[in-house]
């Protein structure tokens, strides 16, 4: 099962994290972190189902998103990146990036 979050803001978004396999391997890993913001956690799914990601569910708040993942996603003007996910917590330096350039890679595998 993947690990994964969420956390409701004050205007009454939702800001989901989920840990997913990646579709294309991407530096090594076998896994990205993907952040949607949406009005509510259905959304924020359908939102992920609508670009492929089939079978994605939040089960649980394991992972919520920290408060940089909250900063990034809230700037991004699609509201929806990706990066590699950190392994045994260890910090993660890559950039986010456009959930399209994910969706290319995949596609270009």
């Amino acid at each position: 099962m993947a690990a994964g979050g969420f956390c409701k803001l004050p205007n009454g978004s939702v800001v989901v994290a989920l840990n997913l396999p990646s579709p294309a391997p991407v530096g090594g890993t076998s896994e990205v972190r993907v952040l949607v913001l949406a009005q509510n956690r259905a959304r924020a799914l359908t939102r992920l189902r609508n670009l492929g990601m089939r079978a994605v569910y939040l089960r649980g708040n394991a992972a919520p998103p920290t408060p940089d993942e909250i900063t990034a996603v809230l700037h991004h003007p699609d509201g929806l990146i990706w990066r590699t996910a950190p392994d045994n917590g260890v910090t993660v330096t890559e950039l986010w990036h456009p959930i399209r350039a994910l969706l290319r890679r995949s596609a270009a595998a």
